[in-house]
């Protein structure tokens, strides 16, 4: 009898991300304080919990609502989401940037690097990060609040993660590098829950590693 296929996610671990065998899974969780992962029938499913969606059972509702209402973004903000193409094993992100006169700049981008694939979707999410600070340092912008769907984005910025991958110290270590350029404000809101800036980011990022 051929057995299904799980998926599972590490939300909490050495390399928070999707796995599809349980080898992989328990290399990632074993023996990290306070690691949470759990495993799923769909892949979707998976990816929903990674980012933040109840999705303990079936029908079962988020337990919050999403946290920000687009009416009420006010300029300079960005929208930031990270993909992982298996296939072709390739991270990218996309998202964008809105300046305060209202304009929008795209914010899309692609890995290979194998120290950043090895953390698949994770390692868009904080190159999505990176590209809309970065941008917004080089149009002078003095301000930044970014909207995120993945934890880890503010939680290393802050120090409120350990960064103990290569990636996600100098992650924090390029937040920390921008202190007196620009001020950050971070704001997670739920993955695949209506909001339109979300959506858009989750859309560009999987284009830009072909899904």
């Amino acid at each position: 009898m051929k057995m299904k296929q799980k998926f599972y996610a590490v939300r909490v671990g050495y390399a928070p991300g999707i796995y599809y065998t349980w080898d992989d899974c328990k290399a990632q969780v074993d023996g990290y304080p306070g690691a949470k992962f759990k495993s799923f029938v769909t892949e979707d499913e998976a990816l929903d919990w990674l980012h933040g969606k109840d999705v303990a059972s079936a029908g079962k509702k988020p337990a919050a609502k999403p946290v920000t209402d687009p009416v009420q973004l006010k300029p300079p903000y960005a929208f930031v989401d990270g993909s992982y193409n298996p296939k072709t094993k390739i991270s990218g992100f996309g998202g964008f940037l809105v300046l305060p006169d209202g304009r929008e700049m795209p914010l899309s981008g692609s890995t290979e690097d194998q120290d950043l694939i090895s953390m698949r979707n994770v390692a868009g999410e904080i190159l999505g990060a990176q590209a809309a600070m970065d941008l917004a340092v080089d149009l002078g912008l003095r301000r930044l609040t970014i909207y995120y769907d993945y934890e880890g984005i503010r939680a290393w910025a802050v120090g409120d993660w350990q960064a103990n991958k290569p990636y996600t110290i100098k992650y924090a270590e390029h937040v920390a590098s921008l202190a007196d350029k620009i001020d950050l404000e971070f704001v997670k809101v739920a993955a695949h829950t209506g909001i339109p800036g979300n959506e858009k980011a989750d859309y560009m990022a999987k284009a830009a590693v072909g899904l």
